[in-house]
């Protein structure tokens, strides 16, 4: 029996500037864990003093099929199972250089919240969206319902959140969750890249931050500790067991609310 090659993730620095980075999980589709996530934002650290441009992508034409549902699980002390994940993704969206997601296949849960926390995203024809935090009984935070909702609006981003609806590569541009969607593209990714890096740096960074500042978040102190304490518990619950282990087995959840 082959031992299951574990996760990493591909840094290429290209000639024009252009920081290439290739999630890499085939046995779970690109998935994302700890160390992986641990690896991506450390080349995230480091991207300022290496490149003009990120480009994110995932191997073996799936983008990312989201985080690995067994490091889901119970809250530990303060800590939520998802926060060093989304402690990358601030670091994402707050970075000084432009960055662009290519999106070939799935992108869901955190694959999707990964893509919408670039400021470009280029599709192929193939690829596909969802979030299925209400299929698994999991309060999703506030940040990454913030970064979908800026780019589809509140009511479209709660019918994904919500109903775990998927979009395909037409609905997904059509919503605005997809700046480009055509057959090559690998090539107009990569070219859009090489054009944001040609751009002078102090602009595309003081802009970028321009940006951030207009979008931030507008939750108090007492409405994040409110927040997470309701994530807490959801991570926590009957319905979060049940909602993981009919996803891995496969069938429909039957969950109790409690």
């Amino acid at each position: 029996m082959n031992p299951i090659p574990p996760s990493s993730l591909r840094v290429d620095v290209e000639d024009e500037g252009v920081l290439v980075l290739t999630l890499s999980n085939p046995a779970r589709r690109n998935a994302l864990d700890d160390d992986q996530v641990a690896r991506l934002d450390a080349a995230l650290a480091a991207a300022p003093g290496q490149a003009r441009a990120v480009l994110i992508r995932g191997e073996g034409g799936t983008f990312c099929s989201g985080f690995d549902l067994n490091l889901l699980s119970v809250p530990s002390g303060e800590r939520l199972p998802d926060d060093a994940l989304m402690a990358c993704l601030a670091r994402l969206e707050a970075l000084s250089l432009p960055t662009v997601a290519l999106v070939r296949g799935a992108a869901f849960g955190a694959g999707f919240d990964l893509a919408a926390a670039c400021d470009f995203r280029v599709g192929g024809e193939d690829a596909l969206f969802s979030m299925p935090p209400a299929r698994l009984g999991i309060v999703y935070s506030p940040d990454g319902l913030l970064r979908v909702a800026r780019l589809v609006g509140v009511a479209r981003a709660k019918i994904l959140f919500l109903s775990g609806r998927r979009l395909d590569a037409r609905e997904a541009l059509a919503w605005g969750l997809l700046d480009e969607c055509l057959p090559d593209a690998e090539t107009r990714a990569m070219e859009l890249c090489r054009t944001l890096a040609a751009q002078a740096p102090l602009a595309i960074a003081g802009m970028k931050e321009s940006f951030r500042l207009l979008t931030r978040p507008a939750l108090s102190e007492e409405e994040r500790a409110w927040s997470r304490e309701v994530r807490a518990r959801a991570f926590a619950s009957e319905d979060a067991r049940e909602g993981r282990a009919a996803f891995l087995e496969k069938r429909t959840p039957r969950f109790r609310g409690r």
